[in-house]
């Protein structure tokens, strides 16, 4: 990546940067494989710091990432230009209003410290990123991550009624959306300022506060695991569970997929020999406490969808529950730590993002194994979303020259993909990696519209340089 000069460092506030190698090392990594070693770190504990430290970069026209748990998939959390900006200080719930249900925290705040500490007081915050131990709620915001409730709940953004952020001139606003119900002033898109951030990756401001809406906790929850001899029966099965949805018949909140290869990297950790198949649907609903789930709705639909009913497994208790998702989110973290180790190489870990409308999901995995045949590539590890159309399939590429080959099977894919009605990126972002498809999904006439609100509020460029950016042509 192409370096700027050296940072007038003696022009940005000092009290909360460092340049130490190692403080620098340690902020130089996240999820994505990628590395790149900032110039300085800042640490800032307040939100009146961070506006102070925008202030001095943008007299300096220094270049400014923000970053909390840095679990980015696309190497959006890390930088080589500029400041490193941590926000894991700011980690504070500032304000619970548990009528209103609202509750308004700090960007560092952990996901999953955050929803521990508000099931204590009777509230779920919804969104749940797989990465939600290591993932803070900036960085959720900053992507507009989801994970597997995102069937039933959304993603992060539906849940946000409010933001504080530190712009690119050191200015601090706050944005709330709007109560109206009617509403004609200007564009549409103008029209609600909190959207223009969720999402935006850094690139056109800092959160430094936000608002989020809660729901209440459920009363129980009880999860299934229905394993498959044949992977088309579980994709079948998949879309039926949808159709099931609107009918009322069964009320999934996800609808988790994991194929051979996966459930081969389940099956080597504690507890997960019991996921038997070649392919395993996990899914949750929800229901009062004094009933049982109807699982007699759910048997049919497996019977229905030859599903190895014998072996369905049931968990029917929070801890059994909490032991399925780690057992899930074992996959992509022994994904990286394959990838990883060929990083001297020039290989990484390669994930893929990319979504279609649910029921062309079976056809788009087709595309895309034909892609990776082609280009003489062993089949990935694939899990993940398949309620909302959107597997993931994991790649390790043991050298840069494979590197290249599993890029362009993947190109090719999203090709195909976006022709079906689909999205390059759906809950990760786009980062530095995935910077390159942008371009195949966005018309020229949207890509003039998002740069011109760059300029708007960044028109230096320095904030998050690098992520979104670079690939547009």
């Amino acid at each position: 990546m192409e370096r700027r000069d050296p940072i007038p460092y003696h022009s940005v506030v000092t009290h909360t940067l460092s340049t130490d190698p190692a403080v620098r090392q340690a902020y130089a990594a996240d999820a994505s494989g990628l590395i790149l070693t900032p110039d300085a770190v800042a640490r800032p504990a307040s939100a009146a710091e961070v506006a102070d430290i925008m202030r001095e970069a943008a007299a300096s026209t220094t270049a400014v990432t923000a970053a909390g748990g840095q679990s980015s998939m696309t190497g959006g959390s890390i930088t080589d230009h500029g400041i490193l900006l941590s926000l894991r200080a700011m980690d504070r719930v500032l304000d619970l209003d548990p009528v209103a249900g609202r509750v308004r925290v700090e960007p560092g705040i952990g996901v999953a410290d955050l929803k521990r500490r508000l099931a204590a007081e009777g509230f779920l915050f919804a969104p749940d990123p797989t990465s939600e131990e290591e993932a803070a709620l900036g960085g959720s915001i900053a992507c507009n991550a989801s994970g597997a409730r995102s069937l039933r709940y959304g993603a992060t953004r539906r849940h946000v009624t409010g933001l504080t952020v530190v712009l690119a001139s050191g200015e601090t606003v706050e944005l709330r959306r709007p109560a109206l119900e009617k509403n004609t002033v200007g564009y549409a898109p103008v029209h609600d300022p909190v959207d223009w951030f969720i999402g935006s990756e850094g690139t056109l401001g800092i959160v430094v506060a936000a608002e989020l809406a809660l729901l209440p906790l459920p009363e129980r929850v009880t999860g299934l695991g229905i394993p498959f001899a044949d992977e088309a029966d579980a994709l079948r099965f998949v879309v039926a569970a949808r159709e099931g949805m609107r009918t009322g018949a069964v009320a999934p909140r996800c609808l988790e997929l994991l194929d051979a290869r996966a459930l081969e990297l389940v099956r080597a950790g504690e507890g997960g020999g019991q996921w038997l198949g070649q392919a395993f649907v996990y899914t949750e609903e929800e229901h009062p406490g004094d009933r049982d789930l109807d699982f007699d709705a759910w048997l049919a639909l497996a019977e229905a969808h030859h599903a190895q009913v014998d072996d369905i497994l049931v968990f029917d208790d929070d801890a059994k529950i909490r032991t399925a998702r780690l057992l899930r989110h074992d996959v992509p973290a022994t994904m990286a730590e394959r990838g990883n180790a060929f990083a001297p190489q020039g290989g990484r870990r390669v994930g893929t993002d990319w979504a279609v409308p649910y029921p062309r999901l079976a056809e788009a995995i087709g595309v895309a194994r034909d892609c990776i045949a082609r280009h003489g590539l062993p089949l990935p590890v694939m899990y993940g979303h398949a309620g909302n159309g959107h597997p993931h399939m994991d790649f390790v590429a043991h050298d840069a020259d494979e590197l290249h080959r599993v890029e362009t099977a993947i190109r090719e894919t999203l090709e195909r993909i976006i022709a079906m009605g689909g999205t390059v990126a759906a809950e990760h972002g786009i980062g530095k990696i995935k910077r390159q498809w942008l371009p195949l999904q966005l018309s020229p006439m949207q890509l003039t519209a998002q740069r011109a609100l760059k300029q708007a509020l960044d028109p230096d460029g320095i904030l998050a340089p690098g992520n979104v950016w670079g690939g547009e042509g």
